[in-house]
């Protein structure tokens, strides 16, 4: 697992992107895993400071039961429409990972991610092809493309 400020060492242009993504609107949506192993989809603020990404909720959410349960998550970045022009669109970002409470004070949860994989998506320059750009623990980055 890897911090951010790991993430922003290895991958800092990537890291970069991803921020913009995840800053640019307020609210983004969790997958979490139930209690039988099924998938949850929540919405959720997400913080960045410099060294770490944290997330949060209301004390015992149902997504924040999963969590505690299994640290496991899956955020993905708010979207948008593309615009006319495909070039234009910003893309979106997406984080996995696990995370670990820490002291929210008493009145919330508060989580810090630890993660394993950084994503942004978005069409490239040309507006002719999906790039892909990823950040893997243990792979670094790499970038695809999809016409």
């Amino acid at each position: 697992m890897a911090s951010w400020a790991e993430v922003r060492q290895q991958a800092g242009e990537l890291a970069g992107a991803v921020e913009e993504r995840f800053t640019a609107r307020k609210h983004h949506t969790i997958a979490t895993l139930r209690a039988n192993g099924a998938p949850r989809i929540s919405g959720i603020e997400v913080q960045f400071q410099a060294d770490e990404v944290t997330i949060g909720s209301m004390l015992g959410a149902v997504k924040a039961r999963d969590l505690q349960r299994d640290p496991r998550f899956a955020l993905h970045s708010a979207t948008v429409d593309p615009p006319d022009d495909p070039t234009a669109w910003p893309g979106e970002a997406k984080l996995a990972g696990r995370v670990v409470e820490t002291d929210g004070g008493g009145d919330a949860h508060v989580w810090r991610l630890d993660l394993t994989e950084v994503v942004l998506t978005r069409i490239d320059a040309e507006g002719q092809a999906l790039e892909i750009t990823s950040w893997h623990e243990g792979r670094g980055v790499q970038r695809r493309r999809r016409s």
